[in-house]
């Protein structure tokens, strides 16, 4: 493991606040690492700055003495994008959470990038508004890293991906440049647009320090229902009656039995149904006078087994905890192996048919969770660990069916990482997704902004 140069360290002492840096042991586990548990924190040291000046300074610092640094935002990444496992220093985002005054003429609002998604949707609340970006860790996810994995989440079936809600960024590259991008314009056509070469960019290519996001009106009411369908067919043909449907859906999530499951062993809720289905599926709509008409033809036409509608937020917010704690429960009473795809949303019915015998062949008997959005074609599929296998042996037998699974992802024009990234963790299998010309373009732009390869290297290609 490298050790960090006297000079860099003195740098360090004499040049930034004292709570600036730390060594302490809590803090470089804490901060070294993310939501994945495969690979082990092993951090340098870990820095705070609070201002676009201090992340300037101290990357044209660690660039002038070779020392590599990793971001770190909420880290609640499943990719391994922010573990620092080689000795890196980790720059912590965690005290630039400053949000200005919301612009509500404008629809914007400039955060830092420590901000805290949920808190910044409570901000723009307060002015009946919203930034779209949603999902179950908004509560520790933080902008910049929402940002800088391009996240998704519960409500892209109504919204999009969190790169159609930043306006601007302020991004400071590996030499301590601050480029100021996009600011708040809503158009702004003048070239190749770098702000875009940022979101989603895992950090390797510069630090996000600061975002103007883009707002939307808040919805109107929301009906939040759950409904029992036989299997993954039958969410699929339940998707496509809501496509038809009368209604505004604002999130269209499954989940199957196992899942539930797990949730129900790990919190305190009550099973949605009497008797139990393979699968469910939560889905939430603006309000409208056609909801009642719609749902009972599904029980007429027998394309749900069983269904509730929330009658009190609640009951809404009790039928999302089934769904948005399944990610904490699978962690929490086991050892899962993650993947996180996409296909094309046309393409599900023919993949998911094929998938039950990858299953079959690689995990005969083995538990296997499976939940997603479905409606922008993502897939979280979870191998929990038989509690008697060695986890070595588990990952290796993981891996090797991974390439199964990833061939039949390829085939299908899909992804094998939809909304995590890459990181670490799914390095291997990036030519799946992508030709070797596109990561030799991708690598060639992290020559041209990082020449000496100080962020968040070994990330997405090595």
């Amino acid at each position: 493991m490298p050790t960090l140069p006297d000079a860099f360290l003195a740098a360090i002492a004499h040049g930034f606040p004292a709570d600036f840096a730390s060594k302490d042991a809590d803090d470089l586990r804490t901060y070294g690492r993310d939501w994945t548990r495969v690979f082990d924190a092993a951090p340098s040291l870990i820095v705070f700055p609070r201002t676009t000046d201090e992340v300037s300074r101290l990357l044209a610092l660690a660039n002038q003495h070779r020392v590599a640094v990793v971001p770190s935002g909420g880290r609640t990444g499943l990719a391994a994008g922010a573990v620092a496992c080689r000795g890196e220093v980790v720059l912590s985002l965690s005290r630039m959470r400053h949000m200005a005054p919301v612009d509500v003429s404008g629809g914007t609002v400039r955060v830092q990038a420590g901000a805290i998604t949920e808190v910044v949707h409570q901000h723009a609340g307060e002015h009946d508004m919203t930034w779209p970006v949603d999902f179950a860790s908004k509560g520790s996810s933080q902008v910049g890293g929402n940002i800088a994995t391009n996240a998704g989440g519960v409500k892209v079936i109504r919204y999009g991906l969190t790169r159609q809600w930043v306006l601007g960024l302020e991004v400071v590259l590996a030499d301590g440049r601050v480029l100021e991008l996009g600011g708040a314009l809503e158009k702004n056509n003048t070239g190749i647009d770098l702000r875009q070469l940022f979101i989603g960019s895992e950090g390797i290519l510069g630090v996000i320090t600061e975002a103007t996001l883009k707002l939307t009106r808040n919805p109107g009411k929301l009906d939040v229902l759950l409904f029992a369908v036989d299997d993954l067919a039958g969410v699929l043909r339940l998707f496509r009656e809501v496509r038809r449907a009368p209604l505004v859906p604002m999130a269209y999530e499954f989940f199957t039995d196992v899942c539930l499951r797990r949730v129900l062993r790990h919190r305190t809720l009550r099973a949605p149904f009497a008797a139990p289905s393979s699968h469910y599926v939560l889905l939430e709509v603006e309000r409208g006078d056609k909801l009642d008409d719609w749902s009972a033809s599904l029980f007429e036409r027998e394309l749900v087994r069983d269904g509730v509608l929330a009658q009190s937020p609640q009951e809404a917010a009790d039928l999302w905890s089934l769904r948005e704690g399944i990610s904490e429960s699978l962690s929490a009473t086991g050892m899962p192996h993650k993947n996180d795809i996409s296909l094309p949303v046309a393409a599900l019915e023919a993949f998911t048919s094929r998938l039950d015998a990858v299953f079959q062949a690689r995990y005969p008997g083995w538990e296997i969770a499976v939940f997603g959005h479905v409606g922008d074609g993502n897939l979280h599929i979870n191998v929990m660990k038989p509690d008697a296998m060695d986890k070595a042996a588990f990952l290796a037998h993981a891996k090797e069916a991974d390439r199964d699974m990833f061939a039949l992802v390829a085939e299908h024009h899909g992804s094998i990482s939809a909304e995590h990234g890459i990181g670490l963790l799914k390095k291997a299998a990036l030519p799946y997704t992508r030709t070797a010309d596109e990561i030799a373009i991708m690598r060639a732009m992290k020559a041209v902004l990082d020449p000496n390869g100080i962020l968040n290297p070994g990330k997405i290609f090595d």
